[in-house]
Order: structure tokens, then C-alpha cells, then sequence
């Protein structure tokens, strides 16, 4: 059930600055006029809610131990509940469909849009993405199948190969570990990737029939770790406008004098840069090369960076890459702002800057400390 409350007393980060004002909740929505019982919050700071474009880090709750997979909804449910203590009100799950097997294959992948399609959230919007790995043509169809079905709004596509190895008949790093998480050999594993590189003149075709079909269908889809501004402009072609995670600066460019989207990780600009050598997301958001920081694969993240981000640019700019602008990239238009009409998705830090409330939809997902004893109060 929503809530009908006015908070008080607060910091808000409305559509034209962050300024004292009391926000009203009602019926699920941001309201004009104050309603129900006033909650006085001295020293927080209200925030919309982050909405998070890019995230697997649900998978350590489906699957703790290789194998213990067996009730996705209780997983669904932890990964809620640290959706919500994050501050995270809309959540896109990153689900592979990926050679790699195990709970990135195409079998685990339908497990769990089945589990997503029946969980009953808490208030949380969570949604799928599938990141789909471009060789893999003989799951061409069966994947066009689960999105329709699943009715997926957000794809990616991939490419993990390690084609430079393969290129070079050498054996891949990491071989032995991905088989065994895959319930492969190693000797079977690498037969798979092998065979996988060499039908790779027949991706371009394939990869055009699909997006174009995708595309019609209104499939918002993006691509992962683009290099250089040529393949940004191949993805571009195909209708493929969201650049999630480039690389490098060239392929950043190549997005924004496009108009695509840029999507970074929000870990990266924590990090103080990438813990691969690649491009830095703080060098990107500076000079203007992104419009949302994503949690990839820690859920704190985009919390920690718009913090970190909040001294060098000020709250408005810097949250806006946690909300607004996702919001915006996923063609949401119902959120990612506190202004009137909108959904009440909602995040208030308590005065050490820690999530105290987090309401998403007008349904209190998330209380603690001294926020929650106001609202209990």
C-alpha cells in the first residue's frame, strides 16, 4: 500500500536546485499539496530515486554457492531488500544469455525472467535486460523468442570472446575456472569458443536481421564495451543507440556526436578509474561523455560516486547521472525528478549522508536509523 505523508524540514533536491521545502506523497505519486501526517526530518537530505540502467549484481543472491539456485523468488526478494538499503527505486537486472553456461546461459536465463515475471516486489520496479553474446547464431531465434515473451524492453549486446588468443591458437586465460562455472571441461569449453570464433563472418548479417526485428518491436537496445568510434557508428546503423561502458574516449565521442546514450560504471568513477586499464569514467563525465553512472556490479556504487561526483559539480549535476539521466535513457518518463504527477520514488540520507528511506512507487521499501524512528514517531 502507498503512503500519504509530507516530509519536512529537509534538504529537497527539486527539478531547479536542492533547497528546503516540505514534499508531499500520495497514491503512489509525488503530490502539490501537503498530505496525511508530516514526518519532520532536520539535517536529511531528499533525493529522487536512483534508477539504476545496468546491474549483476543480483547474481550473488540467486546463487551463492555454485549450484543453490533452486528458489529464485527468496533470491529475488535479498536482492530487493539491497536494492532499497542503496537507495535504488528502479533496478535493471543484467541478465546474460551467454556462452558461458551455468547461470549466464540461455536455461538459467528463462529461469530467471520466469522467477522476475511472477515475484511480487516489495515497491521496487525491477526489470530485465539480457545481454546477449553475439556468436552464439544458433540461439539467434530462441533469444528473439524470450524477449517477446518475457516481454523484455532493454538488450544488450556482447561480445566476450577471447578472440585475440584464438586468433593465435593459444589457450585462453582463465579457461579452466569459466569451464567449471559453466559444467564444462576445460577440453570442451574451449572446443565451444573455438567454434564460436570461426562463424564470425556470418555475425554481421545475423546481428542486422535481429536488431532490425528487435528495433520494430520497440526493444531499446545497447551495446557493451565498444573501442573505437567505428564500431559505435556499426552499432548506430543497426538502430542499436545506447553505448554502454566504452572503453575508450574515441568510442565516447563517437556516442554523444550521435546523440546516443552513454552509460558508465558508477564503481569506475569510485575507483578513481578503471581496474582494467581502460578509460576513466570520471575523465568522461568531465568532459560531458555520459549521461548515467550504472551500479555494473556493486549496488552502493552510484550512491558513492554521485557523492564523490556532488564536490566537483555540485547535487543537482551529479545526481542527475544516478536518475534523471537514466531515467531519460530508458525512455522513462514518470521518474527520475521530485515534481508533481511523478512517480513518489524517493531516497532520503539522514544527516552522516547514509539511507535512511527509500520510496519507491509511494511504497516504503527501505527504513533505518534515525529516519525511521521520525517515521515510526
Amino acid at each position: 500500500m502507498s503512503v500519504a505523508m509530507t516530509l519536512t524540514g529537509a534538504r529537497v533536491l527539486w527539478p531547479d536546485g536542492l533547497r528546503a521545502g516540505a514534499l508531499a506523497l500520495a497514491d503512489g505519486v509525488i503530490a502539490e499539496a501537503p498530505q496525511g501526517r508530516a514526518v519532520d526530518l532536520p539535517g536529511c537530505t531528499v533525493l529522487p530515486g536512483i534508477v539504476d540502467m545496468h546491474g549483476d549484481g543480483f547474481e550473488r543472491h540467486l546463487a551463492p554457492r555454485r549450484g543453490a539456485v533452486r528458489d529464485l523468488g527468496a533470491g529475488l526478494a535479498a536482492v530487493e531488500a539491497e536494492l532499497a538499503a542503496c537507495g535504488i527505486t528502479t533496478a535493471v537486472l543484467a541478465q546474460f544469455w551467454s556462452w558461458e553456461g551455468g547461470m549466464r546461459g540461455p536455461e538459467f536465463a528463462q529461469r530467471f525472467l520466469e522467477a522476475l515475471e511472477h515475484y511480487e516486489a516489495v515497491g521496487t520496479d525491477m526489470r530485465a535486460q539480457l545481454r546477449f553474446e553475439t556468436h552464439m547464431l544458433d540461439d539467434y531465434g530462441a533469444f528473439a523468442d524470450a524477449v517477446e515473451r518475457y516481454g523484455v524492453g532493454y538488450v544488450v549486446f556482447n561480445d566476450h570472446l577471447p578472440h585475440d588468443a584464438l586468433d593465435r591458437g593459444k589457450r585462453p586465460p582463465r579457461l579452466t575456472g569459466q569451464a567449471l562455472k559453466g559444467g564444462r571441461s576445460p577440453e570442451a569449453h574451449l572446443g565451444l569458443l573455438r567454434a564460436l570464433h570461426a562463424q564470425g563472418g556470418a555475425v554481421p548479417a545475423a546481428l542486422d536481421a535481429l536488431a532490425a526485428g528487435l528495433g520494430a518491436a520497440g526493444v531499446r537496445m545497447g551495446s557493451h564495451d565498444d573501442r573505437t568510434g567505428a564500431a559505435r557508428a556499426a552499432w548506430q546503423a543497426r538502430g542499436v543507440d545506447v553505448a554502454e561502458f566504452p572503453e575508450t574516449e574515441e568510442a565516447a565521442r563517437a556516442a554523444r556526436s550521435a546523440g546516443d546514450a552513454i552509460v558508465l560504471g558508477a564503481p569506475n568513477v569510485v575507483r578513481g578509474g578503471s581496474h582494467t586499464g581502460r578509460v576513466s569514467a570520471g575523465e568522461l563525465v568531465a568532459a560531458g561523455l555520459c549521461d548515467a553512472l550504472a551500479s555494473d556490479y556493486h549496488y552502493p556504487a552510484p550512491l558513492q560516486a554521485a557523492r564523490a561526483l556532488a564536490g566537483q559539480v555540485g547535487w543537482p549535476e551529479a545526481w542527475a547521472l544516478v536518475s534523471a539521466g537514466p531515467a531519460r535513457a530508458l525512455g522513462l518518463q514518470d521518474r527520475g525528478a521530485l515534481r508533481p504527477g511523478l512517480r513518489a520514488d524517493l531516497v532520503v540520507l539522514d544527516p552522516a549522508g547514509r539511507v535512511g528511506l527509500t520510496i519507491a512507487g509511494g511504497r516504503i521499501t527501505h527504513a533505518s536509523g534515525e529516519v525511521a524512528q521520525r517515521l515510526l514517531g
